[in-house]
């Protein structure tokens, strides 16, 4: 994703409704709001969306055949209880969790997806991804896979410190949370 970038209309610390980040003009950014604030996420490089349409592609195949859950594409925003929303490249939300929302909103997703799947460009920060991960765990999160394409490598959390480094030939399992 794009290096974020504060949006000078919003005010430190505003609270955004579900209505409010809804009605967010339609132009071409990705928002999300973190402390209060807006942040653009600009759009990515063509780099960055190839790896993350094949995460997306290979994910939701899998999911669908297993009927396991929803896999989400980074346009979806989760609500965090700190009031930030976030939104990460793809996600996976299990069936139990969706049955206990009643399915799938119309609007935002309270709490965070069982995984993450985040890719990294040029222009992440080590903080800024730090604060996601953070984030996602503190809102129900079990898995975080952070991915480095340049470098070929795939960080895994199981809280928000990486529990495991992946090689090109070494396995990426789903665990618990997407079994097989």
């Amino acid at each position: 994703a794009k290096e974020p970038t504060e949006s000078s209309a919003t005010a430190s610390g505003k609270i955004w409704t579900d209505e409010e980040f809804m009605a967010l003009p339609d132009d071409g950014n990705r928002y999300e709001v973190v402390n209060g604030k807006l942040i653009a996420m600009g759009s990515a490089g063509a780099r960055h969306g190839y790896y993350v349409s094949l995460i997306s592609f290979f994910l939701t195949a899998y999911v669908r055949a297993q009927k396991m859950g929803v896999v989400f594409d980074s346009d979806t925003s989760f609500k965090m209880k700190s009031g930030n929303r976030r939104s990460p490249d793809c996600s996976f939300f299990s069936k139990e969790r969706l049955r206990s929302l009643g399915g799938i909103p119309k609007g935002y997703i309270e709490g965070s997806p069982d995984l993450v799947v985040e890719v990294l460009s040029d222009d992440n920060t080590v903080g800024e991804i730090h604060n996601k991960i953070v984030d996602y765990f503190e809102n129900g999160s079990r898995l975080v896979w952070l991915i480095h394409p340049e470098e070929k490598y795939v960080l895994v959390y199981r809280q928000p410190e990486p529990t495991a480094l992946k090689r090109p030939g070494d396995i990426l399992e789903g665990e618990e949370v997407i079994p097989g």
